[in-house]
């Protein structure tokens, strides 16, 4: 299936697609081919917000603030990502949760993915509104649940117990 459908699959049945990727094995250089996609996708939506504030306050040129935002969306994010997935390996390890960290990345980086419709829906409100409109602010709560939704989903399936499957 085309990403675009698997990230369509997400959206109606969070599990699936994350179900897919876990069974085709532990692929990093998918994994992080899924990670910089959605980090390019995290600049894109950021792109109409920094016009906007480049034009209301025109002290930081545009280009300065797009390649500020394109360094942290490419060198930082991923690292932040891959930091997380870890802390939360290591949470569920704990928790007594039999699973690989592969599967914690897996989880977190599809649903950075998978939530990018909504964070384009919301970078495009914060373009037109402001980032302090109560509507922009009302979709970013909203694409942050669905993202901690598609997380979570993605986590209980890649850490299920054998004994519950």
């Amino acid at each position: 299936m085309s990403v675009v459908g698997e990230i369509l699959a997400t959206w109606r049945s969070p599990a699936g697609p994350v179900g897919r990727l876990l069974a085709a094995g532990p692929r990093e250089d998918r994994s992080l081919v899924i990670l910089m996609a959605a980090s390019v996708l995290m600049f894109v939506a950021r792109t109409p917000d920094l016009a906007r504030r480049a034009a209301l306050s025109p002290e930081v040129p545009l280009q300065a603030q797009m390649g500020i935002t394109l360094f942290v969306m490419l060198f930082v994010i991923p690292v932040l990502a891959y930091a997380v997935a870890w802390i939360s390996h290591i949470v569920l390890h704990s928790l007594g949760r039999p699973g690989a960290a592969f599967g914690a990345r897996v989880a977190l980086f599809w649903a950075m993915l998978a939530v990018a419709p909504g964070l384009l829906l919301h970078g495009l409100l914060s373009g037109l509104n402001g980032a302090e409109a109560a509507g922009t602010r009302l979709v970013g709560l909203a694409v942050f649940a669905v993202f901690l939704w598609f997380w979570g989903r993605g986590l209980q399936l890649a850490y299920r117990r054998k004994d519950m499957a």
